[in-house]
């Protein structure tokens, strides 16, 4: 039978684009390519496996169990094992830490976490497909997803015996979703060991196919208190009474949101706000009372919010200029605003971009395309940032999907091998 013209040309030419992309892989890269390809069927087993394991932050039994099944597979690939605890006091469950020592290649620093936003109260959500390329399940792409691509991808280089002689550390924290109080204990292991390292590659959820994380943005809090005189309602807006606490509140956010809200990359949120004449705040639970009267003029008010940022400096900027706006009280009232750190940003820098340039020209080898860096202001904080400033850095390089954090999340297994692939490859020519 005859082929059509324009279908033998295409063949011809597709031929042609998997010769090009063979010659421009060793050896032993298709080796491990091709590794990755016939041991899908155990990756998906070990991803249904942790999946179907309930491990909400809270569920510390459970984040445990994750650990352990985990642990299996490195300590078969001979790597060293430790469960990090913590103090009771902090309410998490831990941390798995998997590593080896060697000289050659960078020493890479490898993330991942084994909590998700879902506890053990919510209804359980269990892996299922839906469609050959979907699959949804608690935590299927954040980060469990992306955890089994960092033990897949090493798997390849284990079968090779190209593990050998490497520095690889692996730490999948037990609360990334609801990091423990106060992170200078929970995250102080997390960053001792990766300042002995020069490479951190972080595995959340890969926002497409060709876009990965060179930089993320920090996050913040403050606490806005503003105080005016109370009275009757009849004298508002008088030389005496002033304008009351909360209008003075109103003033300040107003404010904030004329002089900050057109900036790149920075977004402040004010996300509980509780005034009148008698107020009530627990910070912890972020639950407020308050007592007021429609003929009274308002005492006190209480606002707290978050503030996001890209850069330590474009921080720095923003709370000064939300103190100064602070500072210019309505008449007969007072404010106070307190700012607490939180996670710090990922910021943009050259050795950054230099990661991923290694990370696109594996996808462009391999026939997959180029990888360019996706929109800092499209991502939240993440624990890569906590180590940003001591490491080169690169994040999004997990599973895709959709979905994150909601009933019925996904991941998309057709482009799932291809990025395990391509991960696997990225951590050769690193170590090499």
């Amino acid at each position: 039978m005859k082929l059509k013209p324009i279908v033998l040309s295409f063949l011809i030419l597709n031929s042609s684009f998997l010769i090009c992309t063979a010659q421009s892989l060793s050896l032993v890269e298709k080796q491990i390519i091709e590794h990755v390809k016939v041991n899908m069927p155990q990756t998906e087993k070990l991803l249904i496996d942790a999946v179907n394991i309930n491990s909400g932050t809270l569920n510390h039994e459970g984040v445990r169990q994750v650990g352990q099944l985990f642990r299996k597979e490195f300590d078969a690939m001979g790597f060293t094992t430790e469960w990090i605890s913590l103090p009771d006091s902090l309410n998490r469950a831990g941390h798995l830490v998997a590593y080896r020592k060697g000289k050659k290649g960078k020493k890479l620093f490898l993330i991942g976490h084994l909590d998700t936003v879902f506890e053990k109260s919510m209804p359980a959500g269990p892996f299922t497909r839906l469609t050959d390329s979907t699959a949804t399940g608690q935590g299927v792409n954040d980060m469990k997803g992306g955890d089994v691509m960092i033990i897949a991808g090493l798997k390849a280089l284990h079968a090779q015996g190209l593990l050998d002689d490497t520095n690889i550390t692996v730490y999948f924290t037990g609360d990334e979703e609801s990091a423990g109080k106060p992170t200078s204990i929970s995250r102080k292991d997390f960053i001792d060991r990766a300042k002995e390292c020069e490479v951190a590659l972080a595995y959340e959820t890969a926002q497409s196919f060709d876009i990965a994380a060179t930089a993320r943005r920090g996050a913040s809090g403050w606490h806005l208190t503003t105080h005016g005189k109370t009275g009757h309602s009849s004298g508002v807006f008088n030389k005496t009474m002033g304008y009351g606490a909360i209008f003075e509140a109103a003033r300040i956010l107003d404010e904030f949101r004329e002089a900050l809200s057109q900036e790149k990359y920075l977004t402040f949120n004010p996300g509980v706000i509780v005034g009148g004449t008698e107020v009530n705040y627990d910070p912890a639970q972020a639950k407020g009372t308050a007592v007021g009267k429609t003929n009274i003029v308002a005492q006190k008010v209480e606002v707290t919010g978050d503030l996001r940022f890209l850069t330590e400096a474009q921080k720095e900027a923003a709370r000064t200029k939300m103190r100064e706006i602070v500072a210019k009280n309505l008449n007969a009232t007072s404010a106070e605003i307190k700012f607490s750190d939180g996670i710090p940003a990922m910021e943009p820098t050259e050795a950054n971009t230099k990661l991923l340039e290694i990370l696109s020209k594996a996808s462009q080898d391999m026939g997959l395309g180029p990888v360019k860096a996706g929109d800092p202001g499209s991502r939240g904080a993440g624990d890569i940032s906590y180590i940003a400033q001591y490491v080169s850095c690169l994040d999004g390089l997990g599973a895709s999907g959709r979905g994150a954090h909601a009933p019925g999340e996904t991941i998309n297994l057709k482009e799932y091998p291809a990025l395990i692939q391509r991960s696997a490859l990225l951590l050769y020519r690193l170590t090499r």
